[in-house]
């Protein structure tokens, strides 16, 4: 594909996912939280497992890095697949440290109180942003988890095309264990999916070149 027809199609995308984030925002959200609440609250265990997921990637991207070192220390070269795997760790950490980022810049509140008696939708009606205020209670948007995730289905979505399906289910099973369980709204999963998702595609397709020593 042509640099200017995939940058067109990337900002017909963008433009795509913030108008769904608007939507939701203004549409889905608290109707949403309000029914996983009545409905799930008391058996969201299932849910909540769902979202545990991302701790296999996260074990999966640590023990990568140890063995990048080792092949490394040896002198050895990573081979391709080797390299497809060490790019989409990258894209998972570095998911990691943009969504704190990003967090503290919306301050948003969750839909429910779990943080130190945080202000959320359920038990008190706040709704809303209140960027650059900090703390854990303004973390909601956008979602960490989906956030991770796609970072990781992205890369390889551009390295790695057989692994797509895989991708596309940890996201979605990811994200309906994040609703289901009331941690989030859906538009912090696709504020979360659509970060991840650019993260992921730049880590696919960064090319660094050699450096000399200074």
């Amino acid at each position: 594909m042509e640099p200017r027809k995939y940058r067109s199609r990337f900002a017909v995308l963008g433009f795509i996912f913030l108008g769904a984030i608007l939507l939701s925002y203004y549409q889905i959200d608290r109707p949403l939280s309000q029914f996983a609440f009545r409905t799930f609250h008391d058996s969201r265990a299932p849910f909540v497992a769902l979202t545990r997921l991302i701790d296999i990637l996260e074990i999966a991207a640590a023990l990568t890095l140890v063995w990048t070192g080792l092949v490394f220390a040896r002198r050895r070269e990573l081979g391709p697949r080797g390299q497809i795997a060490l790019r989409a760790t990258l894209a998972l950490f570095l998911a990691i440290g943009v969504k704190e980022l990003a967090k503290y810049a919306f301050g948003r509140t969750w839909p429910e109180t779990w943080i130190c008696g945080n202000p959320s939708f359920i038990r008190d009606g706040a709704y809303g942003f209140t960027p650059f205020h900090g703390g854990a209670g303004w973390g909601s948007f956008p979602s960490g988890h989906e956030a991770v995730v796609c970072a990781v289905a992205g890369c390889l979505w551009v390295l790695a095309p057989r692994l797509r399906p895989l991708g596309a289910v940890g996201a979605l099973a990811i994200g309906v264990g994040l609703l289901g369980a009331d941690y989030h709204w859906f538009s912090d999963v696709i504020g979360g999916g659509l970060l991840g998702w650019m993260l992921g595609l730049f880590a696919a397709r960064l090319d660094l070149p050699k450096t000399k020593n200074v």
